[in-house]
């Protein structure tokens, strides 16, 4: 089986991406490897965010790793949370406070539409390669479900009528932004002969 490091200790995105992943590869957690350091994430695009935690991780053990940075994009709100998403209340990962301030500022607009998005850097023997996904939809106005993290109890993707969070994990994964970003990863680890 493959290894690969995936530079996070968040459990829910581990476990969604593993799911994606199948037998073939092993996802690492740092953890796993033994890291604990503190990767700032100081970069002002998804991108840079991705870029530094894989870069990081990559220069210091030399091992093959991708990063990610997530986020939600709300049309009305000049694309907030964005890449502040996880703080977007001001603490970080308060998804009740952050899901309370995005209902608020949307409290007296008509338009709710949003999307999600995902951006990944992979770094390959030294060569860094990005996927991204998005997935659009609209902002609830109340939460409904009670699956998956952040903000998915208010997010409903076009084309449904529940929440993210009122999906089930293999339900979800077939039409997120991690899960669209994490099918181009996988489908280039496939061409690939080792991890």
């Amino acid at each position: 089986m493959q290894q690969l490091i995936f530079a996070t200790n968040n459990a829910h995105k581990l476990e969604e991406v593993q799911a994606k992943a199948g037998d073939h590869i092993k996802l690492l957690s740092l953890n796993d490897i033994g890291c604990h350091d503190d990767i700032a994430e100081t970069g002002l695009t998804f991108n840079e965010n991705a870029s530094i935690k894989s870069n990081y991780i990559y220069h210091k053990y030399k091992l093959n790793c991708f990063g990610d940075d997530s986020g939600l994009e709300i049309a009305a709100l000049n694309n907030e949370p964005g890449i502040y998403s996880a703080r977007y209340a001001g603490t970080y990962g308060n998804h009740e406070a952050n899901m309370d301030k995005v209902l608020e500022k949307l409290k007296e607009l008509t338009n709710r539409k949003a999307r999600f998005r995902t951006v990944i850097s992979l770094i390959w023997n030294g060569t860094e390669h990005f996927f991204e996904g998005t997935v659009e939809g609209t902002i609830r106005t109340q939460r409904s479900g009670t699956a998956g993290f952040g903000y998915d109890p208010i997010f409903q993707p076009d084309g449904y009528d529940i929440t993210f969070a009122e999906m089930s994990m293999d339900e979800k994964n077939r039409i997120s932004h991690r899960g669209r970003a994490v099918d181009q990863l996988i489908a280039f680890l496939n061409t690939q002969t080792t991890v």
